[in-house]
């Protein structure tokens, strides 16, 4: 099927529409000059047999109407026919009829003034060639003045149509071997784009519009390289100020664990700091993955369900005032190669989710070769935040509860769903509350 949203396309299509319009141009003067020529042909054969006529028969012509050769009338004006003498002009007039024989023919007929005297000539072709003439016609001075000029006018009509399929075909050929020319350039372009090459030194160096893109991209391409340089120093510095101060909090947790062992209020404090210390060493392990080229990044074999229990045991401090349940379904356990600190940071994020918006029911995790789906019976998403599910720093802010966070979780899902080829859907359940399902493709 013909594509007409691409460049060389459209250029082709173009050339051949011009074609067109240029053939469709030269035979609408061929029409017309036919026409001309028709009755610039007819009026001097007319005038030519008055002339005749008058010589031969001057006294019987001025009351009569005479017919020197076939198809040809010359009447004295005052007997003209009232319908042709109403209509005619000093200028030569065609009209189609429709003879005896009942056949469709073409009437040509003006006024005349000659020695005196107005006449009214007209000439009825019936579109015969000399072939077809009677024996008495077979004069070349006697024939139709328009027969021989028919036939004249097939070899031509004949040879403008030769001309015009010619000059199709020559523009198709030609529209495709310049639209080749012309994209070239561009494909170029986009092949040293796709090799990811950094320098366009001979694209660049175009004065054409194809060297402007080229530079154009090859100065974004600079920036870019630059921006991520920046964003990758600033994760890595970030990450190792971090470390440090983290293992400072988690050993010293540790240590307040063993000491307040006989508080159980005070342990707990002390648990959750540990647990949050850890928590954040591992959000800026994924960060820092997040920020590698994935083709660089190792994938070892997990197991899906390990993980999901161990976000649903960590989190569960969410639910410890709730009437809330939660259930792992799973036929089997299912692995599959993935950084575990990625799957946790994202699936973690949906079971918090879940969690937090949730009052009363339940959440179910269910896990199978395809997919990983985390639904709850909770608030759901309100119509109008789903244009912004995914976008940072939106959330819901529930009246009737009170929910910590910053909007970043599902964004970072939804990045964590691009850096793996993931996907990650959303949909409404019809008691209340939603589905998040990651699309990952067959455990292996």
């Amino acid at each position: 099927m013909f594509n007409t949203d691409t460049i060389a396309n459209k250029f082709r299509l173009s050339y051949l529409l011009f074609t067109i319009l240029l053939c469709a141009t030269f035979i609408a003067i061929f029409e017309v000059a036919e026409d001309k020529i028709e009755a610039l042909l007819v009026q001097s054969y007319l005038l030519q047999q008055l002339q005749l006529t008058t010589e031969v028969a001057e006294a019987s012509l001025q009351s009569t109407p005479v017919t020197p050769g076939l198809g040809v009338s010359i009447y004295p004006l005052s007997s003209a026919p009232q319908a042709l003498k109403a209509q005619a002009t000093s200028d030569i007039q065609k009209k189609s009829v429709v003879t005896k024989k009942g056949q469709e023919a073409d009437l040509y007929f003006f006024n005349y003034h000659y020695e005196g005297h107005d006449y009214l000539l007209s000439y009825l072709d019936t579109g015969a060639t000399p072939q077809q003439l009677p024996a008495r016609y077979g004069d070349s001075d006697q024939y139709p003045v328009l027969a021989l000029f028919e036939e004249l006018e097939a070899i031509f009509l004949r040879a403008l149509v030769g001309v015009i399929l010619l000059s199709i075909l020559m523009a198709f050929i030609f529209s495709y071997l310049s639209s080749k020319a012309i994209i070239k350039p561009l494909l170029d372009l986009k092949d040293a784009v796709e090799a990811d090459q950094h320098n366009f030194d001979e694209l660049t160096d175009l004065p054409s519009e194809v060297g402007v893109l080229a530079r154009a991209i090859d100065d974004k391409n600079n920036k870019l390289e630059q921006y991520l340089k920046r964003e990758q120093l600033f994760t890595g510095d970030v990450s190792h100020e971090l470390r440090t101060p983290l293992t400072i909090i988690m050993g010293a947790s540790e240590v307040l664990q063993a000491q307040l062992s006989d508080h159980p209020k005070a342990l707990e404090f002390t648990q959750r700091i540990n647990t949050t210390a850890k928590e954040t060493s591992e959000i800026i392990s994924a960060l820092l993955l997040l920020s590698r080229a994935p083709e660089k990044l190792d994938a070892p074999k997990i197991c899906i369900n390990h993980i999901a229990q161990s976000e649903v045991t960590r989190l569960s401090y969410l639910l410890q005032y709730k009437r809330v349940t939660c259930r792992i379904e799973a036929a089997e356990d299912y692995h599959t190669f993935v950084r575990p600190e990625l799957l946790k940071m994202a699936l973690g994020n949906l079971i918090k989710n879940a969690f937090q918006y949730t009052d009363s029911g339940e959440v179910v995790i269910v896990i199978d070769e395809q997919s990983i789906s985390v639904s709850d019976t909770g608030l759901g998403i309100p119509d109008h935040m789903m244009p912004l599910l995914y976008k940072r720093f939106e959330r819901i802010e529930p009246k009737e509860l009170k929910v910590e966070g910053s909007g970043l979780g599902l964004s970072i899902v939804q990045r964590i769903m691009s850096h793996l080829g993931w996907r990650l859907t959303h949909s409404s359940n019809k008691a209340g509350g939603s589905t998040f399902t990651i699309h990952y493709g067959q455990a292996r």
